[in-house]
């Protein structure tokens, strides 16, 4: 059965279009993922619980004294970093001088090692400031160092409004992680 077949049928009108399926995506959206007393205090934050994880669990990337680079679980791009402090914040302006240094450069460093394992043609670089301004854990700050490539924005986002990636993230956590300097 086609897709329009599919919709015809269960009373949706026909639009010709195949579907493909991301229900995993649903858990980020519905936010059934989300800790018992949210993500506000530190004994919920995923943030704050990643750098004790083991490595293979945790997806993070590089640890500085103050930040810390971890793969976004649900990436926009493969490669898609956030750089987090250590310190549980929610606003930029709460950072202190070394965590804004050391966010700053982890940043630029991201960029560089994404630019070399992936050839990145350009990033997407921003901090959501609050869940009305699109933080989906707002309680602790990150930056998004989303990599780009021309032509990245192809039907499957823009019509089916679903994003498909070619690598695992444990596979891209380990070459980012290998190509970062020591």
């Amino acid at each position: 059965m086609t897709g329009a077949q599919r919709d015809t049928d269960s009373g949706g009108m026909a639009d010709g279009l195949e579907r493909l399926w991301t229900p995993h995506r649903m858990t980020y959206i519905s936010g059934e993922d989300r800790p018992e007393g949210g993500y506000e205090k530190p004994t919920g934050c995923p943030f704050c619980l990643a750098p004790g994880l083991p490595t293979e669990e945790s997806l993070v990337v590089a640890r500085g004294e103050h930040v810390f680079v971890v793969l976004n679980l649900y990436p926009y791009n493969p490669g898609h970093l956030l750089v987090c402090p250590y310190r549980h914040v929610a606003d930029y302006t709460d950072l202190d001088v070394p965590e804004t240094i050391e966010l700053a450069s982890y940043t630029q460093t991201a960029m560089r090692v994404i630019r070399k394992v992936s050839n990145a043609h350009g990033f997407n670089l921003g901090m959501n400031q609050g869940g009305v301004a699109g933080a989906g854990i707002a309680a602790h700050l990150h930056q998004h160092v989303v990599p780009r490539w021309g032509g990245d924005a192809n039907f499957m986002p823009v019509i089916g409004r679903t994003k498909v990636l070619p690598q695992l993230l444990h596979d891209t956590r380990d070459l980012l992680a290998r190509a970062w300097p020591s």
